[in-house]
């Protein structure tokens, strides 16, 4: 094993570093774009992120999501094409 992170675990380990979350799920999506614009093979293209956080507390829901994308925007200028973000502070 190379030891290199995978796509989740990159955008796991950002979000967890900037937003300190009390939940935070990550999930790939990919296989269900099969075919489509952005897909590859291998997946890693296409994600959800489900996260609840104390530190968007307060923002509307394009400051959160101006937010997380600030936090990815490495990964989103690179090799994911897709990210839906269900993001909310802990204070809802």
């Amino acid at each position: 094993m190379s030891g290199k992170l995978t796509v989740s675990q990159t955008i796991h380990d950002k979000l967890t570093v900037a937003f300190q979350p009390l939940s935070l799920e990550i999930i790939d999506e990919s296989e269900q774009h099969r075919g489509h614009g952005g897909w590859r093979e291998g997946g890693e293209t296409h994600f959800r992120v489900v996260m609840v956080a104390a530190a968007l507390d307060g923002l509307n829901r394009v400051a959160q999501q101006r937010a997380v994308y600030g936090a990815l925007k490495e990964e989103l200028a690179g090799g994911v094409h897709a990210m839906v973000l269900d993001v909310k502070g802990a204070n809802v």
